[in-house]
């Protein structure tokens, strides 16, 4: 039967749209049209009468994919889409259990708890139970209950040898069961587990459900497959859609593994690669095809387009980060005069901490812009619980400073401490630092105010003294215990690093600025947080990180900080399949681009407060030089007509002209290329002391920056 809206297919898309009722596998690479096939898919299976609305289940990951899935299909078929299975995980799960609360074990009414929530509750557990926060930080606990259900485990089978965590699991449970509350990782954990046992239930679904459709097949993790696999039958026909090379959520638990598992478990032997992109020019196409070809065990496919080659990759590399922002900002300033929207131009960077440096090049142009998915530098939590800690070295009778990290990180300062505070400091008239500083508080309370008191003293003191502005940011990173307290967080390391960053903020601001004090940077900090973010109908231009950008697409897009331990990140180097995740990340990057593409880095770079010196980033050396134009004065040779050959300095790029503390016995020069037997080779950034205590700093190739003892390092020269 022919169907008006299979028109406009391509072959693979129609081949996929039309396949009969059996289980397949879409390879839908990016900008191929995955959304439209699904829909489509829908529409067709509808139209022709094998299946009705209400027997169709399609699975997407987000609320916003699942409307514009609805919204699609509305347009394709006049049908009603109210009552539909379309949705995510989550919220098919909620509908699944709604529907069963009893045989479930649950309340009819129940009601769901988002993380914040969730972690009240472990915290209140806890101390039912009397076990000590600072010993086992609730955020840990948060994160081994969620990570435990997610793999499907229970309390008595969950992954760990400290029983006093298990018994943490098992109280939050009998609380939850309690208090007929579900958290997200229970509704799919607790609809997996009704499916496995009641017959009837798994039935009824199965035989309703004969087309059950999966988008985004390569995010899911194990328990969503497993549920996926009890709502399909035998005889039923899952149509997943994914691909592997934009797997980039494995930190969330993602199993790209899951789609060879699913070609396995169903016996595929063909798959439809959907390979023709409607959204990049050939050159940006090229380019990814070639740097994903890097990763092993690939699916493959090769994408391609009918759009001509348009115009080579721009490659920049800077002397400096302030170098590389303002590079970009003019570029995008460029770009806007010759009719391109700010809106359609993005800046991609590995790391939130990354956006600083570009806010404040932006701020200083006047360049709107917006920090999609996130918040600006200035106004992350965890920035402005250190900005006040410094308020308060600055003028510690600022209370609204006070009230905020008195108790953060958790010193065991409830609310009834607080309020006697309160209290005291209304009756004498005084700031609520001056009424701490003559209480005296019971137990654990007294202990951790004594210990924040001193603290603020000390950094007062400081700031008195004269003391460097990074040097006071320094110490309050230190004596806080902020970036501790972070450590111990699930996903903290990038709130780590956005703490590390203002210590670079306060140095660039040393260093611009004449009146370079902690009052001064402190209206600096908040001048730069006040300024409101462009409105969403506004121009503005577009700031994110590559993982906010998945799904997103722009006229131009800049993918800054591509430095060896930057991009690819330094964390993913020891991790299993952390380098190929962090390829595919960069893949994910590269496809953003319709037309224009730059790639930019680095020669130098302040981190932590300190100048460090990167190597480019083997993605760059990864991209065939004839799809590259390079904008600064160093280029690559070439290297059998496609690859880079860099060699010596070149390849390292920028060295620094003079080492920390001149040793006229080094027998190594600053950018000398050098061997070591376990982390390879490297090239010599700087170096310190002498003799016995002498010390060589090395950028290995592999494995980053790293100071070695010099009589002990065995290096060789290369």
């Amino acid at each position: 039967m022919q169907v008006s809206f299979l028109d406009g297919l391509n072959d693979e898309q129609r081949a996929a749209v039309t396949l009969p009722a059996q289980p397949a596998l879409i390879l839908a690479g990016a900008g191929s049209g995955k959304t439209r096939v699904l829909t489509t898919r829908m529409a067709w299976l509808i139209q022709t009468g094998q299946v009705s609305p209400h027997g169709l289940l399609a699975v997407t990951f987000t609320n916003k994919a699942a409307r514009e899935m609805l919204t699609r299909l509305s347009s394709l078929l006049p049908i009603n889409t109210r009552g539909m299975w379309v949705g995510t995980f989550h919220g098919l799960c909620n509908r699944l259990l709604r529907a069963h609360a009893t045989e479930a074990r649950l309340p009819s009414l129940f009601q769901i708890l988002d993380s914040q929530d969730q972690l009240g509750l472990v915290k209140r557990v806890m101390k039912s139970i009397g076990l000590d926060e600072e010993r086992y930080p609730p955020r840990q606990m948060q994160y081994f209950i969620n990570r435990n259900k997610e793999e499907g485990r229970r309390p008595a089978e969950a992954d760990s040898s400290d029983q006093m965590e298990h018994d943490v699991y098992l109280a939050y449970e009998v609380q939850c069961q309690r208090d007929g509350v579900v958290d997200f990782a229970e509704l799919l954990l607790r609809s997996v587990e009704l499916l496995r046992s009641n017959d009837l239930i798994r039935d009824h679904y199965r035989n309703r459900f004969k087309h059950v459709l999966v988008d985004e097949f390569q995010d899911t993790n194990r328990l969503q497959y497993a549920w996926m696999k009890l709502l399909v039958a035998p005889d039923s026909a899952v149509f997943a859609v994914g691909d592997d090379d934009q797997s980039i959520y494995g930190f969330r638990g993602a199993e790209v593994a899951n789609m060879r598992l699913f070609q396995k478990d169903y016996g595929l032997k063909d798959i439809i690669r959907l390979e023709q992109n409607y959204r990049s020019l050939g050159n940006i196409l090229d380019a990814a095809n070639a740097l994903i070809r890097h990763n092993q065990g690939r699916m493959g496919k090769n994408l391609w387009t009918q759009a001509g080659a348009g115009e080579p990759l721009l490659v920049f590399e800077a002397d400096s980060d302030g170098d590389e922002a303002r590079f970009m900002v003019e570029q995008a300033q460029s770009l806007r005069g010759e009719g391109v929207a700010f809106s359609d131009m993005a800046v991609l960077y590995r790391s939130n901490a990354q956006s600083r440096i570009m806010e404040h090049a932006l701020f200083r142009s006047g360049v709107p812009y917006r920090v999609y998915g996130g918040q600006r530098f200035f106004e992350r939590m965890e920035i402005k619980h250190a900005l006040a800690y410094l308020r308060l070295a600055a003028n510690q009778a600022d209370d609204g400073a006070f009230l905020r990290v008195v108790n953060f990180p958790p010193r065991g300062i409830g609310a009834k401490s607080l309020e006697h505070l309160q209290e005291r400091a209304r009756t004498a008239g005084g700031s609520l630092y001056d009424a701490s500083s003559h209480v005296t508080l019971p137990g654990k309370a007294g202990v951790g105010l004594r210990a924040f008191l001193s603290c603020i003293d000390r950094l007062s003191e400081a700031a008195i003294s004269g003391a460097a502005l990074q040097d006071l940011v320094l110490s309050v990173l230190d004596m806080s215990g902020l970036v501790d307290h972070y450590r111990q967080e699930r996903e903290g390391a990038e709130r780590v690093e956005n703490l590390e960053e203002l210590v670079t903020a306060a140095a660039q601001f040393t260093h611009e600025t004449e009146l370079a004090d902690l009052p001064a940077f402190l209206s600096h900090a908040s001048l730069e947080a006040g300024e409101h973010e462009a409105a969403a109908e506004a121009d503005a231009l577009q700031l994110m990180t590559v993982h906010s950008a998945k799904g997103l697409e722009f006229h131009t897009v800049f993918v800054c900080g591509l430095e060896e331990g930057l991009f690819p990140h330094e964390n993913a180097m020891s991790e299993e399949d952390g380098l190929e995740e962090e390829r595919r990340l960069m893949y994910v990057a590269v496809t953003r681009a319709r037309q224009r593409l730059y790639l930019t880095r680095a020669g130098q770079r302040m981190l932590h407060g300190q100048i460090r010196y990167g190597l480019r980033s083997r993605f760059v050396d990864e991209i065939p030089a004839t799809l590259c134009r390079w904008l600064s004065a160093t280029a690559p040779r070439m290297r059998d007509g496609q690859h880079r050959e860099v060699s010596g300095l070149e390849m390292w790029g920028k060295v620094p002209t003079r080492p920390t503390e001149h040793v006229s016995s080094m027998p190594f020069g600053i950018g000398q290329q050098v061997r070591h037997e376990r982390f390879g080779l490297g090239m010599v950034m700087k170096w310190e002391g002498s003799g016995q205590d002498a010390r060589i700093q090395v950028n290995f190739r592999d494995v980053g920056v790293k100071w070695l003892a010099l009589s002990f390092a065995k290096l060789m020269p290369a």
